[in-house]
């Protein structure tokens, strides 16, 4: 596999982690969310307070994550997920699958595992891959360093986006839908052979941002234009859902949005809360700087700060 395969295979990656990070919710929801006037909704709010409460005290789940995007040609299609997330301290191991992987690349490998640790991303490439690269299979995707290391505070604040959101937990999903003004109950459901509620609830874009901590480090300039350009693709705003089982837990939260040119959805089935996530950074001598390797290339960070724009267009 040669570097400009690597190199594509690393766009690729960080687009599909700026979808998944703006499906996710674009939001640092905490606490202060969920303490707000309980019981003043009813059941809806009460259920789902106390579900927060748990869910954020778990530390760590199983996961298959499985994201669909529609309508937008080309860069149509499915990802699966499927791991263990802990959000206390944020980490994530997940083998990666789907149509969306390969970026339409024949070389890709069929699955790819995927580390998150300390807000650094790793790929495992493969054998095949590894063994043009020296028998170094592990892609490592340092956003933050890479950022910093540019000097351009913009592209900072683009590249870091992505990362931050990923890092995104079930507990602080539960806290923004605490926000939607039309927040019901739908009614008992059986998910995946287990008895559930079924709430939801949407929020507008500018609602999504309100709640969105990192959002503050945008000047009013840089606030007014994202909003303009999330304006022009026709996003109205995000449909949120939840299932909470007899324990208390998400059993399945699924994020929707609709654009004028296609739609996304991102699904996510939760399982075995309190689970141990041990995830470990690969050995260094058989992983590969993407960007450096970009700087090697010459080619510097301007594909990464396309992803990022992507991250940054979405939340």
């Amino acid at each position: 596999m040669s570097k400009s395969t690597w190199k594509r295979a690393g766009v690729a990656t960080l687009s599909a982690a700026a979808l998944v990070a703006g499906l996710a919710g674009c939001n640092d929801g905490d606490a202060k969310a969920a303490g707000k006037a309980v019981g003043s909704l009813g059941d809806p709010l009460q259920a789902l307070t106390a579900a927060y409460e748990k869910t954020s005290a778990a530390k760590a789940a199983k996961v298959t994550m499985t994201m669909t995007v529609e309508g937008v040609g080309a860069d149509s299609g499915t990802m699966e997920m499927t791991g263990v997330q802990s959000w206390d301290p944020a980490a994530m191991d997940f083998t990666v699958k789907g149509s969306m992987l390969s970026a339409g690349d024949p070389d890709a490998p069929e699955q790819m595992r995927m580390l998150m640790l300390d807000n650094v991303m790793y790929v495992d490439m493969g054998e095949k891959q590894a063994a043009e690269m020296d028998g170094k299979r592990w892609m490592k995707l340092d956003l933050k360093a890479a950022a910093a290391e540019s000097g351009d505070k913009a592209l900072q604040k683009q590249m870091t986006g992505g990362l931050d959101s990923m890092n995104q937990d079930p507990s602080q999903q539960l806290a923004l839908l605490l926000d939607s003004p039309n927040l019901t109950h739908v009614g008992a459901e059986k998910i995946n052979g287990m008895e559930t509620e079924h709430y939801k609830g949407t929020l507008t874009f500018e609602q999504m941002l309100a709640a969105n901590e990192s959002s503050k480090l945008l000047s009013k300039e840089e606030h007014d234009k994202l909003i303009e350009n999330v304006k022009k693709t026709g996003l109205k705003g995000y449909e949120t859902e939840v299932w909470v089982n007899k324990d208390g837990y998400p059993a399945r939260m699924d994020v929707g949005m609709e654009m004028a040119e296609g739609k996304a959805q991102l699904r996510a089935d939760y399982s075995d809360y309190g689970t141990k996530a041990a995830v470990q950074a690969p050995p260094a001598d058989e992983t590969v700087d993407l960007f450096q390797m970009l700087k090697d290339m010459g080619e510097g960070l301007k594909d990464a700060g396309d992803a990022g724009d992507a991250a940054g267009a979405q939340g």
